[in-house]
């Protein structure tokens, strides 16, 4: 097995990918700061007094649109960061590369088609649960992982 340098270097295509993915995630996760800010200046609907002077809004905490957007990012906050931790530990199992770097891939992917269909292009129900869920079990498969080879 590899030094966890060796695992945790641009020479390991595993921790390469985990890196590019989770600049890719958290790119996104910043995105939907803009996307919700977006949001409030198009509703003219702010959270802060101080904020509605020079838009001309007013002080709204449950404006359907914006707060759609804002649960859109509370779920990437509850899933992205335990995912970007865990996925960093299960590069230093020494993993499969065809398996490791499908799985990072399959997760940005699930995350980004989990905002698409919740934020942006509202499709009903099972569409966000099931990319919600991809992300989902692919965390915990890797955590498992990480269990069994750290016993």
């Amino acid at each position: 097995m590899a030094s966890p340098v060796e695992l945790l270097s641009r020479t390991n295509p595993v921790f390469s990918a985990y890196a590019f993915y989770a600049a890719i995630l958290v790119l996104k996760m910043m995105a939907m700061s803009v996307l919700t800010a977006r949001q409030r200046f198009r509703k003219k609907v702010f959270a802060n007094p101080e904020d509605t002077p020079a838009a001309k809004g007013k002080v709204k905490f449950d404006d359907p649109d914006v707060e759609r957007i804002r649960r859109g990012h509370l779920n990437d906050l509850e899933n992205i960061p335990i995912f970007l931790l865990i996925a960093l530990l299960y590069t230093l199992t020494d993993p499969s590369h065809l398996l490791a770097i499908n799985l990072f891939r399959a997760f940005t992917v699930a995350r980004i088609l989990h905002t698409f269909v919740y934020t942006v292009v509202v499709i009903p129900q099972p569409s966000r649960a099931l990319s919600w869920a991809v992300g989902y079990i692919i965390t915990g498969y890797m955590a498992v992982q990480v269990v069994l080879s750290f016993l």
